[in-house]
């Protein structure tokens, strides 16, 4: 007599699949959804705020947002892209909320994470916490995330072609900075 013992290959969820579960109330699957975009989510607040504790700040109620909002996502688009959307929009509210100039300031050696960021970005990082907030938010918009000067007017309630001075104001000083 022989016995034949079958294997079952467990693969890993989808994201669509993660998705779903998470909108159903999945705690566990929003934990995988959270571990697989957390670091995007960080960097893009980090550069948009300036600020470690800012940064941290926004994450975190980015993804109270999206547990929020996690319903109302039907896939009609990316997710990446949507959340891009989401963590952009609560970024700017967070940065709306704490609106003391001098507290966005830090230290460099604050400032700038240890370890995976590459050199360039570390650099951008140090010169971008420079910046006067508002030629900040629209470089970063626009250079680093690929915003247009209608969507960034639109975001931030300026005029288009404020968008496109503040942009190149930033320009000229970071090539002063350098």
């Amino acid at each position: 007599m022989s016995v034949q013992i079958q294997f079952i290959e467990e693969r890993e969820p989808s994201e669509i699949e993660l998705i779903e579960k998470a909108k159903q109330g999945d705690k566990s699957a929003f934990k995988q959804i959270y571990q697989l975009h957390h670091k995007r989510v960080y960097g893009l607040c980090f550069r948009l705020s300036g600020q470690i504790d800012l940064a941290e700040e926004a994450t975190q109620d980015t993804f109270v947002r999206l547990w929020q909002k996690l319903p109302q996502f039907k896939g009609d688009s990316q997710f990446s892209t949507w959340l891009h959307r989401l963590t952009v929009n609560q970024a700017l509210t967070s940065i709306k909320k704490h609106k003391s100039f001098w507290a966005r300031f830090l230290p460099i050696s604050d400032a700038i994470e240890q370890g995976q960021e590459t050199l360039e970005y570390e650099l951008l990082d140090k010169l971008l916490l420079k910046l006067p907030e508002r030629s900040r938010l629209v470089f970063v918009l626009f250079e680093v995330e690929g915003y247009k000067h209608d969507e960034i007017a639109n975001l931030l309630g300026i005029a288009t072609g404020t968008s496109k001075a503040q942009l190149h104001r930033a320009k000229k000083l970071l090539q002063e900075m350098l």
